[in-house]
């Protein structure tokens, strides 16, 4: 992959930022599931929370690529690190960069450009996950403003957003993905509750919690966009959404690699380092290739972004394949450790955990299919 000056620029500072400040720190966060505030506070002040914010707006002002490059090296630290860095920016500053008005994007930008306030995305429900049309959430107009009522669930940065998208049905008559509409809601209005975070398997570092809404009243220049068209919205977000999770699933997996590749050449069976044997050689082999064939499709979405074509059915499978290498591969990295692979000395089996949400995010493997499978069938 052949990048240019700047993008080089931009992946040797996050390297350099991650080495030294989350590598230290990464297995105690992952131990006490707690939030790192200072770090990311550290992200924002490198521009790290501001990468899909318009220069204009007090951001960086990103392309696509030099964007998945720094959550690909933050991740391959520290997978909580990562996906609060692909959440805020694609999640929650991207829609309101891309959709919302001149006004919107003066008040909530600039702020969360920073770091000093994050930004979040609201879709997921109880009865609505991979079938993200079925919104339950109903916004309710009432003379200049919306009522908002409604759970949202696994809501990434919830306890730490100025501001959430919140995706709600306004016309109830309509069926399906149809009537659904998104709205800018800050998180101190009145009837909002951010329920207590999730204890999880992995990225247990990064802030995951429930949403409730009991009469939040909304003002109507809260609406992001167009009233009926959330659904495209979402659609339009999710599809970004998936090359930063195919970072992330590719920073864990470059990790685990260079765990697995530095123990194979140091840790000695029968009077010799095991990478000399044929049976960790192609597990190398096998982990190194599926990698690179990740990278490839990673770095192929966001060209694709970039130059503004249609990235969708890349993204899709960037996302399904980066995903699964990083199962594979970290499974592989404890193989190759051992019983320390299966410890907290060592970080793989951090990575292990942290890997699985990538196969579930932002649209699940089946999804993935789902959506690769119509447009090849399409063509």
């Amino acid at each position: 992959m052949l990048l240019n000056e700047n993008q080089k620029m931009i992946r040797q500072m996050a390297r350099d930022f991650a080495g030294s400040r989350l590598a230290p720190i990464a297995q105690e966060i992952d131990r006490t599931a707690k939030f790192p505030e200072a770090t990311v506070k550290e992200m924002g002040e490198l521009g790290f929370l501001g990468l899909a914010v318009p220069e204009e707006f007090g951001g960086v002002g990103a392309d696509m690529t030099s964007y998945a490059l720094v959550v690909e090296e933050v991740s391959r630290v520290c997978g909580s690190h990562g996906l609060t860095v692909a959440a805020h920016n694609s999640l929650g500053c991207w829609p309101i960069a891309a959709l919302g008005t001149e006004e919107q994007k003066k008040k909530f930008l600039p702020v969360a450009a920073t770091g000093a306030s994050l930004l979040s995305f609201g879709l997921t429900e109880a009865g609505a996950g991979s079938d993200a049309g079925g919104t339950r959430t109903m916004a309710v107009r009432d003379g200049d403003d919306w009522i908002l009522n409604g759970t949202k669930m696994w809501i990434t940065n919830a306890h730490f957003a100025g501001a959430l998208i919140i995706t709600a049905k306004t016309d109830p008559e309509a069926k399906g993905s149809h009537g659904i509409s998104a709205f800018i809601v800050p998180t101190d209005t009145p009837g909002f509750t951010v329920e207590k975070k999730e204890d999880k398997l992995g990225m247990r570092a990064s802030d995951t919690a429930p949403l409730t809404l009991e009469d939040v009243r909304v003002p109507g220049e809260y609406l992001l966009g167009k009233e009926g068209e959330g659904f495209k919205y979402f659609m339009m977000t999710l599809d970004g959404g998936r090359i930063s999770i195919a970072a992330v699933a590719l920073g864990l997996a470059v990790g685990a690699y260079d765990v697995a590749l530095a123990y194979s050449k140091e840790r000695e069976q029968f009077g010799r380092p095991i990478s000399k044997f044929q049976a960790i050689e192609f597990m190398l082999a096998d982990m190194a290739t599926q990698i690179q064939a990740s990278r490839l499709l990673t770095y192929e979405a966001c060209r694709l972004k970039d130059v503004g074509e249609d990235f969708a059915h890349m993204a899709a499978m960037a996302k399904l394949h980066a995903s699964e290498t990083a199962m594979f591969v970290t499974d592989k990295a404890i193989q190759i450790l051992g019983g320390y692979g299966y410890t907290t000395e060592y970080p793989v089996e951090r990575m292990y955990r942290d890997a699985k949400l990538c196969t579930i995010g932002e649209g699940t493997s089946e999804i993935q299919r789902i959506v690769i499978g119509r447009r090849e069938l399409a063509d």
